[in-house]
C-alpha cells in the first residue's frame, strides 16, 4: 500500500470538501488533483516547484483550484481561509529550506486553517544517529554527503523530524491524533542517483575549487558502492516514512 492510498484508507467515505496541499510537489498534486475534491488549493514556496505541478497537472487544474506561490513564514497567506482537509507531504522537512526553524509555528498556522482533518506524511530522519547495517550506513553516507555539499553551495538542506517529535508538535499545536502509522523504507538505484545528482548540480557553487573536485571523486565513488550494495541487497533497507492523521480539538 502506497502512503496515499493509505490517506485514502483513512478518509474513509468522509468528503474531501476544499483540499489544502500545503506544501505541494508533483508527486501530491498528481494525487490530491485526482480526488473528489470541491476545490483545491496548492501552496509552494520555490518557483520551480510551481512550474513542475503546472506541467505535470496540467488540465486537472479547473478554474477555481488555484496553485499559490508563497513561504508559510507570510502570515496574509491564505488568512481566515479554512478547508475541510489539508496535506503536508513531507513538508515538516522541506519547510527547514525556506523558513528554518519554522516547524512548529507551521503547524499552529495550519490549525486554524484545518476544518476537518490534517494528514502529516514525514520522514523519519536518516543523517543522524545511529546505523546498525551496511544499508543504513550508505543511506546515511549518501544524506550525509549531499548536505554537506549543499551547505558548501550556500543552500539550506531539507531537516526530517521523527514521528515522534511530530506527534507532539501536533498536539501542542491543538490537534488530536487519530492514526499514526510508519512504512519501511528500501531506496533503490533510483534514489541513489537521484540523492547524489542533487550533489552534484550544486559543485559548481563551491567557492573552493580543489575541495568541489575532491567532492565530486567522492560522489562518484560513493555512487559506484551504493549502486552495487542496491544490487546485491535489492535495495538499501533503513528508516521508515510515516502517516499521522489528526484533527482540531
Amino acid at each position: 500500500m502506497s502512503l496515499f492510498d493509505h490517506v485514502e484508507a483513512l478518509q474513509g467515505d468522509i468528503p474531501w470538501g476544499r483540499f489544502l496541499d500545503a506544501g505541494t510537489g508533483v508527486n501530491s498534486s498528481l494525487w490530491s488533483t485526482g480526488l473528489a475534491t470541491e476545490a483545491w488549493t496548492g501552496v509552494t514556496a520555490a518557483a520551480g516547484h510551481a512550474d513542475q505541478v503546472r506541467a505535470s497537472v496540467g488540465e486537472r487544474l479547473r478554474p477555481h483550484d488555484r496553485l499559490l506561490l508563497g513561504n508559510w513564514t507570510d502570515a496574509t497567506l491564505l488568512e481566515g481561509e479554512v478547508f475541510d482537509t489539508v496535506l503536508a507531504d513531507y513538508l515538516i522537512g522541506a519547510v527547514e529550506g525556506f523558513a528554518p526553524y519554522f516547524q512548529q509555528t507551521l503547524l499552529r498556522r495550519l490549525r486554524p486553517m484545518t476544518g476537518r482533518r490534517l494528514y502529516v506524511v514525514g520522514l523519519d530522519p536518516y543523517i543522524v544517529g545511529p546505523a546498525d547495517t551496511d544499508e543504513a550506513r550508505m543511506v546515511r553516507e549518501i544524506g550525509r554527503l549531499r548536505d554537506a555539499v549543499l551547505l558548501l553551495a550556500d543552500e539550506t538542506p531539507y531537516r526530517e523530524y521523527p514521528a515522534e517529535w511530530t506527534l507532539n508538535a501536533l498536539a501542542s499545536a491543538g490537534f488530536r491524533v487519530l492514526s499514526a502509522c510508519r512504512f519501511p523504507n528500501r531506496y533503490k538505484a533510483k534514489w541513489v542517483n537521484g540523492q547524489l545528482d542533487m550533489a552534484v548540480r550544486r559543485l559548481p557553487r563551491v567557492a573552493n575549487h580543489g575541495l568541489a573536485r575532491s567532492l565530486a571523486s567522492r560522489v562518484e565513488t560513493l555512487r559506484g558502492e551504493g549502486l552495487a550494495l542496491c544490487a546485491e541487497r535489492n535495495g538499501l533497507r533503513c528508516g521508515a516514512d510515516y502517516v499521522v492523521a489528526c484533527e482540531p480539538n
